[in-house]
């Protein structure tokens, strides 16, 4: 029997696949746990909207978080750091001084998880810190570190 997954199954397949399956299987584990409905000619046809619906919706996402990152790369974030005798830096910037920073200085709400930086920032002076919008989609936001 033909069956069309609605959760993932662990050792038959994913969410939207159709697969074969024995009748018993189907009709006394897949259909009352609710993981699959029969494969016939309307179910077949919801599946095919439903899958166009998402593409499209990843679509608008990915083209959101595209104009997003244009908007980002123009902005600048000044953040202020402590510093000693002889330009000597105490402490450093982290993803969640810059998150905040963001949030004051230019209104934008942003994820401190998706701020990539690879170690905080020790230096004064201009840093170009990637942000991760998107699994395609990576912004610059230019951070300035200055002396507080």
């Amino acid at each position: 029997m033909k069956v069309i997954l609605i959760e993932d199954v662990k050792s038959l397949g994913k969410k939207g696949e159709i697969v074969n399956v024995s009748d018993g299987y189907a009709r006394n584990m897949l259909f009352p746990k609710k993981l699959g409905v029969e494969a016939n000619a309307k179910n077949i046809n919801d599946l095919k909207l439903q899958k166009a619906h998402e593409d499209k919706v990843a679509q608008e996402v990915l083209a959101e978080a595209k104009a997003l990152a244009e908007e980002i790369s123009k902005k600048e974030v000044t953040v202020s750091i402590k510093v000693g005798e002889g330009g000597k830096t105490f402490g450093s910037v982290s993803s969640k001084e810059i998150a905040e920073a963001a949030k004051s200085q230019i209104g934008l709400e942003l994820d401190k998880k998706k701020i990539q930086l690879p170690s905080p920032i020790k230096t004064l002076g201009v840093t170009m810190v990637p942000i991760k919008l998107h699994p395609k989609v990576t912004a610059e936001l230019k951070v300035k570190v200055k002396e507080a």
